[in-house]
């Protein structure tokens, strides 16, 4: 009879065994971090960095706990929510969102809240990374022209939101009022190359997108939850065109992205990107290949992608029409070597129109057509104004801020051949659109641009301010002008 050997099932044995262990152990070790941070002694005292978005302060990296002051100025001040429309921010430290604190856990954070004497309402602040009543809310409560001191321990590692909870407080998280809290993880968080500062909120106007002037807080729509703008760090464009975010080709970009609401959930998705890493809801849980990741109100996300290919990607809400037309759009501009393992760019190019050869015309309502400028004669500086006004609102999308247009796709508007040697055809193409191939500053384009129905006054306007912008020749195109190219 044949003897078993035994003793590769004993060593499989003690593997499992010592796995086990292992696991137990470190399981062990992280809940005693967790349950224990609070004993965590704090070497010295040091004064927090706070940034305005998107910037983000220096990593905590391997220092010790410290008793961290954190200065923080609240301010009510008039800024742009866009190209001629003027909003009354409530903030923290001047910026919507807020400033960025980074702390490290197991810091004593003292932090002083100051209302600026200017201000005409009492505010305070609630911090999701504390764990005590209110979040701070309760021991913050500030009128202007007064400080208040508080402190906290941070526990938990995580990206956390703070806001306002003064009364009411929809319409103080409304105005502004939130930012983000950063608690690294004892180590520190991995290095990357790149860090940036991201915030989605919703506004409520009393008037429409885009409607000139200084607007007011709406309290009905903000009940019933019908923003107007939509938008990242507080207002349209503040992360587009001259303001974009920038890397390189092979590296690798952390975002800190919160929503402060304060009513709609974000869809948060980068155009040309997948997220290698997602913090979800910007704790210690980790998912790997993401396309888009849902972000609550009053939450957070932390995400990690390496930069493959150089060009430029957009950051969207991907409840889409908010991204294009409520303003939710930023963009990361790539410059690096092409990569063509990874992307080759066109390689064959067409015109596709499933729906026949007719040009599909953008619906827009009577009341938008027939709105009423600010006088019935505007000089050109005037026009300048609300071309651009128009411009930001029909036309950014396609044609970019400084109208360069996009490869290969959309021809640029700037020190254009075409649209300067023809003013009434360029008028024609905005009333009744285009398709098929022409050639700009020796490009060619193949691509349909749908008809704009806006009214006579818009038409002049934007392409206005199309003319005098960008190097082009300076035409100002009058309603008359316009009037004549409707067929």
């Amino acid at each position: 009879m044949k003897l078993v050997n035994f003793t590769p099932v004993r060593k499989n044995g003690y593997f499992l065994l010592l796995l086990f262990l292992s696991f137990a152990f470190f399981s062990c070790k992280n809940e005693e971090t967790s349950k224990n941070a609070e004993d965590i002694k704090v070497s010295r005292e040091m004064k927090a960095e706070l940034t305005s978005p998107p910037n983000v302060p220096k990593p905590t990296g391997k220092r010790k706990a410290k008793k961290l002051i954190v200065d923080m100025e609240i301010l009510e001040e008039e800024g742009e929510m866009t190209d001629g429309v003027k909003y009354t921010y409530w903030t923290f430290g001047g910026s919507v969102p807020g400033s960025f604190i980074r702390t490290k856990i197991g810091d004593e954070v003292e932090f002083h809240l100051k209302n600026h004497p200017d201000n005409k309402l009492p505010h305070n602040i609630d911090l999701h990374a504390v764990n005590g009543p209110g979040g701070g809310a309760e021991s913050s409560f500030v009128a202007p022209g007064h400080e208040t001191v508080f402190s906290f321990k941070v526990l938990n590692p995580g990206l956390y939101v703070y806001h306002c909870a003064t009364a009411p407080v929809g319409m103080h998280i409304a105005n502004g009022m939130y930012g983000l809290i950063l608690v690294e993880p004892e180590g520190g968080l991995p290095e990357v190359d790149k860090e940036f500062y991201i915030m989605q909120g919703d506004f409520y106007t009393k008037g429409e997108y885009g409607e000139p002037g200084l607007q007011a807080f709406d309290m009905k729509k903000a009940i019933e939850e019908d923003a107007d703008y939509v938008v990242f760090n507080g207002k349209v464009g503040a992360m587009t065109g001259d303001n974009s975010l920038n890397a390189e080709v092979g590296e690798t970009v952390r975002l800190y992205v919160g929503n402060g609401g304060p009513n709609l959930v974000s869809s948060f998705h980068v155009i040309g990107e997948i997220f290698d890493r997602v913090y979800v809801e910007g704790g210690s849980q980790v998912n790997e290949n993401v396309q888009t990741t849902l972000i609550p109100s009053g939450g957070a996300a932390i995400i990690e992608f390496k930069i493959e290919a150089p060009g430029e990607y957009i950051l969207v809400d991907h409840s889409i029409f908010r991204a294009f037309n409520k303003g939710a759009l930023a963009q990361i501009k790539a410059e690096g070597e092409k990569n063509e393992k990874v992307f080759s760019g066109k390689i064959q190019e067409g015109i596709y129109l499933p729906e026949g050869g007719a040009i599909q015309e953008m619906p827009i309502s009577e009341e938008e057509v027939a709105r009423s400028r600010p006088s019935e004669n505007p000089g050109l500086a005037e026009k300048m104004e609300l071309g651009k006004n128009v411009y930001g609102r029909t036309c950014v999308a396609c044609h970019q801020s400084a109208g360069q247009g996009i490869a290969s796709v959309f021809p640029p508007l700037a020190e254009s051949d075409y649209l300067n040697e023809d003013v009434d055809r360029a008028i024609d193409i905005v009333l009744h659109g285009k398709s098929g191939e022409i050639t700009v500053n020796g490009e060619k384009y193949n691509s349909v641009m749908t008809a704009q129905n806006i009214s006579d006054e818009e038409v002049a306007n934007v392409l206005t301010y199309i003319y005098n912008n960008w190097g082009n020749n300076g035409t100002e195109v009058t309603k008359e002008m316009v009037k004549a190219q409707r067929r």
